[in-house]
């Protein structure tokens, strides 16, 4: 019977199984050899005897190379030397794909050479390992927001107008016209809300940031909702919830990939509510450690790291000032000097992995603030429309996928977390 890697791990001595997948690591001791295959669920380690298989079956285990593709036959035995305990003693072998020798990927090989060639490095059973954890992350996002009554929306790449300011923005010829690449779907999240109420989308913004921090991508997943008749405090409900269940649940998920890649993630660090801390207070903070803390300063990503490095759960940090956040963010009623914004930081410095809040709702408010910020209300005409015909309270924020993946992994670089990342000095493969 055909089996998955992790299914013959887990069974029983004897077993007769059939298992197909590639060449990981191969070592000959004269007629036996010694075999590590993997497929999407693991590595297992082959035992290919000259006295057991036939002559062809061992002629083919003798000439397959590193990541050969093949398929194989033998018995299940449990044997506390081989990786994972278990060793499967082959009785048939056959190459269904053979590997070239000069496979370009080598023990040693530096950051560069993985990215260059992240094509064939995404065999890696560490980047599986990730990318599945990575599945089990969105896939417990959509539970939890479908559990919540929200409805998943997709929403357009092409834009004409910035979301969070026009100098990211990458441009795009769109048949003569000047149109770009979306930073965002949270304006036409805004204009959903009228029929559905609670929507959310998963899919990719674009940044045109040169930032080269270990947290930025030019291209990544944003989880992106928004809710009609929602407050700030039912804003940041909505988020912490959504993190703790998404992270717990990812650990329930990914116990196999957990122990491939040596981790644990740390659920006390979500069991807590999440702290909140006011732009003033945070400020305090750097003033402590030494930092540039005047009124209006901008929180970055140096800053976020020392603010982050004082919590040992995600802490919001609200109230941003009115001259820091986009024209959208509403002002808070008891101090108009700032919004009704928070961001979402992780700890350990990790930094922000959310950005919300809660939105204009009047139109002559809105349009004030577009003109305040030096944009032209025309390019912001159905936009405007949407507080003309019936507009109610919402409240909005955005998750990044592959910074809470950096987080909760003890990744290097948020990059590790995106299958193929594009950089300001990558776009290939």
């Amino acid at each position: 019977m055909r089996k998955s890697v992790r299914e013959v791990l887990a069974a029983g001595e004897g077993e007769e199984i059939e298992l197909r997948g590639w060449v990981w690591r191969k070592r000959a001791h004269g007629k036996l050899l010694f075999i590590d295959l993997r497929d999407s669920t693991g590595v297992v380690q082959v035992a290919v005897s000259a006295s057991r298989t036939d002559p062809e079956s061992f002629s083919e285990a003798s000439r397959a190379s590193r990541e050969s593709s093949v398929t194989l036959r033998g018995k299940v035995a449990h044997d506390t030397r081989a990786p994972g305990g278990v060793e499967i003693r082959c009785t048939f072998f056959k190459i269904l794909g053979q590997s070239l020798d000069d496979f370009p990927i080598r023990r040693g090989a530096t950051s560069r050479v993985l990215y260059d060639y992240r094509h064939l490095y995404l065999r890696s059973p560490r980047i599986t390992a990730v990318m599945r954890i990575r599945s089990n992350l969105i896939w417990s996002i959509h539970d939890f927001f479908r559990s919540r009554g929200f409805v998943e929306i997709g929403c357009p790449t092409f834009v004409t107008a910035a979301v969070e300011g026009g100098a990211t923005l990458f441009e795009v010829n769109y048949f003569g016209k000047r149109v770009y690449l979306t930073q965002s779907v949270q304006f036409y999240q805004e204009a959903a809300i009228y029929s559905l109420e609670k929507v959310y989308s998963i899919q990719p913004s674009f940044r045109a940031e040169k930032s080269r921090t270990t947290r930025h991508l030019t291209e990544f997943w944003h989880v992106e909702a928004e809710m009609a008749f929602a407050g700030f405090d039912d804003l940041l409900k909505t988020i912490e919830d959504l993190v703790r269940y998404s992270v717990e649940r990812v650990a329930e998920l990914s116990e196999h990939e957990l122990r491939v890649l040596g981790r644990r993630i740390r659920l006390e660090e979500v069991e807590q509510p999440f702290p909140r801390i006011t732009y003033s207070e945070a400020l305090d903070i750097l003033a402590r450690h030494g930092m540039r803390a005047e009124w209006g300063v901008d929180i970055g990503a140096d800053e976020e790291r020392v603010i982050s490095s004082e919590f040992e759960t995600p802490v919001f940090l609200t109230h941003f000032p009115r001259t820091l956040k986009p024209f959208y963010h509403k002002p808070d009623p008891q101090n108009p000097e700032t919004t009704l914004s928070a961001d979402l930081l992780a700890p350990r410095g990790n930094g922000e992995i959310v950005g919300s809040g809660v939105r204009i709702d009047d139109h002559e408010e809105l349009r004030r603030r577009i003109l305040e910020d030096g944009l032209r209300p025309e390019d912001y005409s159905w936009y405007l429309d949407l507080r003309k015909y019936g507009s109610a309270p919402h409240a909005g924020f955005g998750l990044g996928v592959e910074r809470v993946l950096k987080w909760i992994l003890d990744l290097p670089h948020v990059r590790v977390a995106a299958l193929f990342p594009r950089t300001p000095t990558r776009v290939t493969p």
